[in-house]
């Protein structure tokens, strides 16, 4: 039987299992449902808001059917909701795919500067290149989804300064971003639209510095995709070559250690083989990569934008992945490199801005131009090609 994950929990779950949420208004000559918390919601994803019950309906052949009618008021409902957390689901949840993406990344990688900006290019730049309509889905984007990453734009783009880190999560529960991508497709001549929910969670880089709570994070192991922020401040050679931050120097960690740490959570979580590679793919995206630009040279491949047309470049992928390898080797730090092709079955490079210049550190601002988007998208439109949801033009 086919199964989903739920992108507010992780869980995953047959399709017939699907829950369903009551509307609130009674059939005919019935009583109303009360609004209660829902304890398991409460406990698995953090909304401790009042909600209408949930109740299961009987599915045929392993099918969730798409409308139920509550068994104490007698309402009809078309709300489906997860089996585990019970939160609400898309309306098209289910009908196509549902990847989730996990965003993890060690302490100062810029992992919610880099996903702020991502949603932000997700919603304006990303939605018009590809025809797409890409919003906010369920309950929780009006509660602390909208709230945090509004405050995060206007800092960022409003402000034009950066905000404090992400802090750790005392329960291990975070709100992660939901958003649906609607898009057009010609199939047999007609134009049919297909309905991808995206789910993206972004765990403070202080949750990924102990193998114990890396452990714990069940989006890591529900993941179809993950998007890994390495800090290349951090990597051997970059302050021979670069004029590191003091920032940069602060809490330091060897990007490797990261991904020993996520490697080791995604072998045991499987049980895998030591004779087999992880299958998930895991783009390795290099953020502040403004701070080279110097280093690099106007000219260098690296700094060739790819073509804006609505489908991910190939060609410019994987040059990219193979200059970022040689940059790897260059300043020492090609133990990654051997790392994820001694762990991973698909992985790639990407280098990355999510201001497109480097800020001041000290003071916290933005360059007076304000943020830039430096091939941001690439990452994620890469996993997205992976799993069949835009087209990838050839090499």
């Amino acid at each position: 039987m086919a199964k989903v994950a739920c992108p507010y929990c992780y869980h995953r779950f047959p399709v017939g299992n699907l829950r369903f949420q009551c509307t609130g208004r009674p059939a005919p000559g019935r009583e109303k449902c009360r609004k209660a918390v829902d304890p398991e919601r409460q406990r698995l994803t953090g909304y401790a808001a009042t909600t209408w019950p949930t109740f299961t309906a009987p599915g045929r052949f392993g099918r969730s059917p798409r409308k139920a009618d509550c068994p104490d008021c007698g309402t009809s409902s078309g709300i489906r909701a997860c089996p585990v957390c019970h939160t609400p689901l898309p309306a098209n949840f289910a009908d196509g795919g549902s990847p989730l993406i996990g965003v993890v990344g060690g302490k100062n990688a810029g992992k919610t500067v880099y996903t702020t900006v991502l949603v932000h290019e997700l919603r304006n730049t990303v939605r018009r290149r590809f025809d797409a309509d890409i919003a906010f889905t369920g309950e929780q984007a009006g509660v602390g989804t909208a709230q945090w990453l509004e405050r995060y734009e206007q800092a960022l783009f409003g402000d034009q300064s950066l905000f404090e880190s992400t802090t750790s999560s005392a329960d291990g529960i975070r709100t992660p971003l939901v958003m649906q991508w609607r898009q057009p497709r010609t199939q047999l001549g007609k134009r049919v639209y297909k309905t991808t929910t995206l789910s993206f969670y972004d765990a403070a880089g202080e949750d990924m510095t102990t193998q114990e709570f890396v452990n714990s994070q069940a989006y890591l192991t529900a993941s179809d995709g993950l998007v890994v922020l390495l800090d290349p401040f951090q990597l051997p050679g970059a302050a021979d070559r670069i004029a590191v931050p003091d920032v940069g120097r602060r809490d330091t960690e060897p990007p490797i250690n990261v991904l020993n740490r996520v490697t080791e959570m995604l072998r045991s979580s499987t049980g895998l083989g030591d004779g087999k590679q992880v299958r998930t793919p895991i783009a390795v995206v290099f953020s502040k990569i403004d701070a080279f630009f110097g280093m690099l040279g106007a000219n260098h491949p690296l700094l060739r934008p790819p073509r804006t047309g609505p489908e991910y470049d190939e060609a410019a992928g994987q040059d990219a992945d193979e200059h970022l390898r040689a940059l790897l080797a260059e300043l020492g730090a090609d133990d990654i490199d051997a790392h994820l092709r001694a762990h991973y079955r698909t992985f790639r490079y990407f280098a990355v801005s999510a201001l497109g210049a480097e800020p001041d550190y000290g003071s916290k601002q933005i360059d007076p131009a304000g943020v830039r988007p430096f091939r941001v998208d690439e990452p994620l439109l890469w996993l997205l090609s992976n799993f069949k949801v835009i087209e990838r033009s050839r090499a």
